[in-house]
Parts: structure tokens; C-alpha cells; sequence
């Protein structure tokens, strides 16, 4: 089997609370994972450790067939992999342009000395960093908004800079943390609509969410955990019929009933 992403015997621990349990998943080239599970169950927890943001206790993670556990997050960035946070993490007095430009420092080759030695070199970085910016702005659909301070912006729009600024690192794999959430109804249906043209132009997605509209509609496999343990893994449609899971999280409502989703 071809996976983008593969994790064994993750396990993280506070002060001798475990908050994620020898936890185990693999991700498949090309798809759109999801990780569900009720509030405080160690979703977020799992993305930090993965993504270098969070020490692991013990276990391992593997991207396209490389150990990354232990990096730390720039360094996972740099491998190719982007991610978005369930708070935002905006810079909300800054332009929307200079939000996206800030999301590629960690690829641009002039560094503090070398700016102070070469003026010209970081001039021509900045531009560099300024055009890509453009480029996604106007991918994303924001082009009326490329100059605007972000904490002026609509939350939808504000989302969509964020998302802007993980995809400026050029990621092969996107970690997604609530990215529907506090979206109204319009809000949500347009933001999905991005992440499936991210996800067709080549990114494959990982995301947290506790909107269940999303989640099944988009979503190929899913993984569900409770207490930081796994509880199921599988389709839309495996998941939505399995009864652990409808007991510990999704409730009788998302069950299908001939074929199609109940609610």
C-alpha cells in the first residue's frame, strides 16, 4: 500500500495524564483523511505531535517513507508538509498580501546577515515572496481583499488568508484543524469548494472537524478516536454504521438507512 503518512504507537503524555494512546493510523496517497472524535479526545494533540508543534512521549511518523518524528515543526515544514491551527494565527495588522508573504520565510535563502550584507538579494527575495503571495491570493479568490488589514476582514476571508499562507510552503500534504469551524452556511459551502480544488490540484488533506456535514461529504477515509484511543477507522459509509461510533460521538442521527445519511 502507498501512504503519504504513517503513524505507529503515537502516545503523548502530561504529567501523567495520557492524552493520546498508542495511537496508530496510515493516510493513502491522494486522499482526503478526516479525524474525528468528541471534544478532548486528543485530535489536536495527534496534528501537534505529527506536525513537529508538540514533543511525542513515545511512537513514530513517517512521511512518504521518512521518519519525521522529533523535527522540529520547521523543520516538517520543509519536508512538505503545511497546516492551519483551529485559533487563527494571523498576523491581524497586517495585510492579507503580507500574511501570505510571512507564510514563506522559511523557504527564502536570505537569512538576517545576509540581508544586512546584500540589500539587492533580499530586495529580490521579497519580490519573489510578494509575487507567490499574489499568485495564491488570486488562486483563493481574494484579490479585492490583497490589501486589506486581516482584523478588518470576515472570518470566511480570514480562513481563507490562513489557508493562503499553508499553501505559500508548496506542501504535498495538508493538515486542516477545524477549518469549517465558526463558518456560516455560505461561508462553509465556499471554503469547501477551495479545499477541494487545493485537494484536485494536487495536495492531499488532513483534516480535524466537527462539522459532520463536511466530513462525510468530502472526506475518503475517515479515523475516529475517544480518550486518545482509536475507536474506528474506515469509509464515510463504515464509519456512519459503526455502532461504537454512534455511541461514543455521532449519535443515531448520521446512521444511514438505505443507503443514504439519516439527517
Amino acid at each position: 500500500m502507498d501512504y503519504i503518512l504513517e503513524v505507529k504507537g503515537l502516545t503523548k503524555k502530561f504529567s501523567g495524564l495520557t492524552a493520546v494512546d498508542d495511537l496508530c493510523l496510515n493516510m493513502k496517497k491522494r486522499t482526503i483523511h478526516s479525524l474525528i472524535g468528541p471534544n478532548g479526545s486528543g485530535k489536536s494533540t495527534t496534528i501537534n505531535m505529527i506536525t513537529g508543534a508538540l514533543p511525542i512521549t513515545s511512537g513514530t511518523v513517517s512521511y512518504s517513507g521518512e521518519v519525521i518524528s522529533g523535527l522540529p515543526m520547521h523543520a516538517v515544514a520543509l519536508k512538505g508538509i503545511g497546516r492551519t491551527f483551529q485559533n487563527l494565527k494571523l498576523f491581524s495588522s497586517m495585510t492579507v498580501t503580507e500574511n501570505l508573504m510571512v507564510g514563506m520565510h522559511s523557504q527564502l535563502k536570505v537569512g538576517f546577515f545576509q540581508f544586512l550584507a546584500s540589500p539587492k538579494a533580499a530586495a529580490a527575495e521579497e519580490k519573489k515572496a510578494r509575487e507567490k503571495a499574489l499568485e495564491v491570493i488570486h488562486y483563493l479568490g481574494l484579490d479585492q481583499q490583497k490589501d486589506e488589514v486581516v482584523k478588518n476582514l470576515p472570518y470566511g476571508q480570514q480562513k481563507l488568508t490562513e489557508l493562503g499562507r499553508s499553501i505559500m510552503t508548496n506542501p504535498k500534504l495538508l493538515f486542516l484543524d477545524e477549518p469549517a469551524a465558526g463558518l456560516n452556511p455560505s461561508e462553509r459551502v465556499k471554503f469547501i469548494d477551495v479545499l477541494l480544488k487545493v485537494f484536485a490540484d494536487g495536495i492531499d488533506l488532513f483534516l480535524i472537524e466537527h462539522n459532520m456535514d463536511v466530513v462525510m461529504s468530502i472526506s475518503n477515509y475517515i479515523t475516529v478516536i475517544n480518550f486518545g484511543k482509536k475507536i474506528a477507522e474506515g469509509t464515510p459509509k463504515e464509519i456512519q454504521n459503526n455502532e461504537d461510533v454512534i455511541t461514543a460521538y455521532l449519535g443515531d442521527k448520521y446512521k444511514r438507512k438505505g443507503g443514504e445519511t439519516a439527517c
